[in-house]
This record gives C-alpha cells, structure tokens and sequence, in this order.
C-alpha cells in the first residue's frame, strides 16, 4: 500500500455552507487522512492522504462541486509530502 498526499485549494462559495463538513464525510467513507480548513481569503484549503485512487476519488468529488449548497469555481492541486502523515480527518 503506497500512501500519497495531494493539497488541494478550493476557490468559490465553500465558507458557511457546510464545507469542511462535507468534505470531511467523504474523506472518511473513503479512509483517508487530512483535513479541511478555511482561509483568510474565502477559499477552503483540503489535505488528502491515502491510496492514490482514493484520493483521485477526493479530488474528482471536489472539482465536480463539492456538497449541493457549496458554488466551487476552482480547485488547485500539488502532491503533498507532510512531515508527519495525519491521522484521521479533521475539520481544522
């Protein structure tokens, strides 16, 4: 089992609309690691840790638009090589 980790930025309607919690269910139903958190700028920041297609499945779910009540314009991505890999997913 090959662990990546992808940062990704999601620009758009994603702060006050349950978000992060979303974001947060799907990572979990698909076991991986990280977290989603807001930023100064209006844009909500989402580390993803796992299976590479898992992850892929992640990253798929946000650039199709994320929960029904979020309005995503964009997302940006990089592989990712935390320090230490989290555990779990949180809302941070």
């Amino acid at each position: 089992m090959t662990t990546v980790c992808v940062k990704a930025w999601v620009h758009g309607v994603v702060q006050g609309v349950g978000f992060r919690y979303s974001t947060q269910h799907q990572a979990k139903a698909l076991g991986l690691n990280g977290y989603a958190k807001n930023l100064n700028d209006g844009s909500v920041e989402v580390l993803a840790c796992g299976e590479e297609r898992d992850v892929q499945t992640l990253l798929s779910w946000l650039k199709d638009g994320g929960p029904r009540s979020a309005r995503v314009e964009k997302v940006l991505e990089e592989p990712h090589q935390p320090r230490d890999l989290p555990n779990g997913f949180t809302t941070g």
